[in-house]
């Protein structure tokens, strides 16, 4: 019975969103109104800026190649035992090798880098970073922040 409780503590939303940086206003809009108020702003804040970095990373690359037709999902789980926030970004892309990336960030200057620096902010923010290929050939970006 306890892990009933447990699911039925969980909260899931979900939202298919355009793949084109024009966007992401849409997302940050619609990420927003989830906005419980037992998490800290400040907190909120934080996860808004990883939302917002992964879903550039995946319009950028995973989806540079594909139409614009084919969209990215946004999923925003919220759970009460342990309390966290977890979002997942899925695209279609081809998959990077996301541990390696980590290892190697972008070696130009701040002043010089268009991008490369995404995926370091998403890691200081996140408790758990993962990035993972799925059986139905999508990538799943999760972000985990307890609170």
């Amino acid at each position: 019975m306890k892990g009933f409780e447990q699911l039925r503590e969980l909260q899931t939303f979900s939202k298919q969103f355009p793949s084109d940086l024009n966007a992401l206003d849409q997302v940050l809009s619609w990420f927003g109104e989830l906005h419980p108020s037992s998490i800290e702003t400040k907190l909120w804040l934080q996860c808004k800026l990883a939302l917002a970095e992964g879903y550039t990373n995946a319009v950028k690359y995973a989806h540079k190649d594909l139409p614009p037709s084919v969209s990215i999902e946004v999923e925003v789980i919220l759970g009460q035992s342990p309390q966290r926030l977890e979002i997942r970004v899925w695209d279609c892309g081809a998959p990077f090798d996301f541990e390696r990336r980590l290892r190697t960030p972008s070696s130009l200057p701040a002043d010089q880098a268009e991008g490369g620096r995404g995926l370091a902010i998403m890691q200081k923010i996140a408790d758990k970073l993962s990035y993972t290929r799925m059986d139905d050939n999508r990538n799943c970006l999760t972000i985990v922040k307890f609170y």
